[in-house]
């Protein structure tokens, strides 16, 4: 068998590193479920129609067939095709399973996702994302939007990583500026605005002139409203000030400006200076109906968005009932890539394992095995030695493993001794009352660069 090469943009993770995305999981998760979302795990495939119908681009998507299907079986909208986020299956589900669930839903969703993209760091083929949503039946309550928003902020800041800025925004802020302006397609402009940060802001304003029609006095307003930004900790009213003095009115620009300073509020009090508006999101605009997130590592921001989301008032429809929904999603894989690659965390050990009990010899091996069972009994992770080797050699191997803690089984069936290897400290211990220190009971993510992570 030739030597298999790594297929690029399907990441492999080392055991130290999978034991980092596994804690990082693990942290989401547990923060999640404090906040009362449930489980939810779905298929990994969906009818291609449907995916088509929700924006992804043809050349995204993976198809499945068998290797010996026939032709007709994969073509048309009936083929099957991988989910390329978590929102389309969430849609199908709520709408399959409506009678069955209890309003508002609340699910969390950590699954892989595929996506035929070019790899580059933070973009991948395949990767986990981690995705909270909250659904209604029919109506859903802003504070929602709110809550969603300081989950994911908590969420983040529960891990050793660097401080997260949350930026956010809302459809009907851009959409009541841009009627205001006297500018028809909204939708149009939000996706042209979108192009700012790419292609620079006199650029975006010729656009909006030459193919949208706007006057030149218009384009300049849209330019100057997507360079207003809130700053960490000053709250609305630099914002707010910032779009009065352009002086465009419009009731939904007035509706969606409260709701931003209901989010930024909110966050200030619970997150301080987690929270920004910026009035230049503009990506997802055209998808979300009201507040959107977009999230960056403080000093990071080169490698995007790790954290995103918003609100939409038709998560589904099944022509009688609509379910709108707020929700966002973690990018587990970038997050995760990003703090590996560029050294920013690592773990104490690439195991669960916080004891290996030591063989005194093969014909006394069940010995060691019932210590181990006692002490698994008790919740504490545990190997038993591979080989019943010199005790030298049986350290080492624990301490390759990143196994802080031997215990060495006494004579006659005494239960021996335990040796904390870092420290070399070697006392009598029960397996029936002996327990690890907490930080050692389970492996440890720590931040590498503590300047960047406080």
């Amino acid at each position: 068998m030739t030597r298999p090469r790594p297929l690029s943009g399907f990441p492999e993770l080392r055991p130290g590193d999978q034991a980092v995305e596994q804690i990082v999981v693990d942290g989401l998760r547990r923060t999640f479920e404090l906040h009362g979302f449930a489980p939810l795990r779905t298929r990994a495939v969906e009818p291609v129609g449907v995916l088509l119908g929700k924006g992804e681009t043809d050349k995204e998507i993976y198809l499945l067939r068998r290797l010996q299907a026939d032709d007709d079986t994969v073509e048309g909208d009936s083929a099957l095709g991988l989910h390329f986020d978590l929102t389309v299956p969430l849609a199908r589900y709520v709408l399959e399973n409506a009678g069955h669930l209890t309003f508002p839903y609340r699910r969390y969703q950590i699954q892989p996702v595929w996506r035929g993209e070019r790899p580059q760091e933070g973009r991948y083929r395949e990767f986990v994302q981690a995705d909270i949503d909250i659904v209604g039946d029919g109506v859903l309550p802003f504070h929602h939007e709110v809550e969603v928003a300081l989950v994911a902020a908590e969420a983040l800041s529960r891990l050793p990583i660097p401080p997260v800025r949350m930026r956010v925004n809302n459809r009907k802020v851009a959409e009541g500026f841009y009627a205001g302006l006297g500018l028809r397609d909204t939708g149009a402009v939000l996706r042209t605005m979108d192009k700012v940060d790419k292609v620079g802001g006199d650029v975006v304003a010729a656009m909006l002139v030459e193919s949208l029609g706007a006057s030149h006095a218009q384009a300049a307003a849209c330019v100057r409203f997507a360079g207003i930004c809130g700053q960490p900790g000053a709250g609305m009213d630099p914002v707010l000030a910032a779009v009065a003095q352009i002086g465009v009115e419009h009731p939904l620009l007035s509706q969606g400006l409260d709701e931003l300073v209901g989010v930024v509020d909110a966050a200030e009090r619970a997150v301080p200076a987690t929270l920004v508006a910026d009035l230049s999101i503009a990506r997802g605009l055209d998808y979300y109906t009201g507040t959107v997130f977009e999230t960056h590592l403080v000093g990071h921001e080169s490698l995007g968005s790790v954290c995103s989301g918003g609100r939409y008032d038709e998560l589904a429809r099944d022509g009688e009932r609509t379910f709108p929904g707020v929700g966002i999603s973690v990018g587990v894989s970038r997050l995760v890539g990003a703090l590996l690659g560029r050294g920013l965390v690592a773990t104490d050990r690439a195991v669960p394992t916080a004891v290996l009990v030591a063989v005194v010899d093969e014909d006394r091996r069940t010995d060691s095995e019932a210590i181990a069972t006692m002490l698994r009994r008790r919740g504490i992770p545990v190997e038993v030695s591979p080989s019943a080797t010199r005790f030298g050699k049986q350290i080492r191997f624990a301490d390759r493993r990143g196994i802080p803690y031997v215990w060495f089984p006494g004579a006659d069936g005494s239960p021996g001794e335990v040796k904390d290897i870092r420290s070399g400290e070697q006392s009598a211990a029960d397996p029936h009352t002996w327990s690890p220190p907490p930080v050692d009971a389970a492996p440890t993510l720590f931040a590498t660069h503590p300047e960047e992570s406080s």
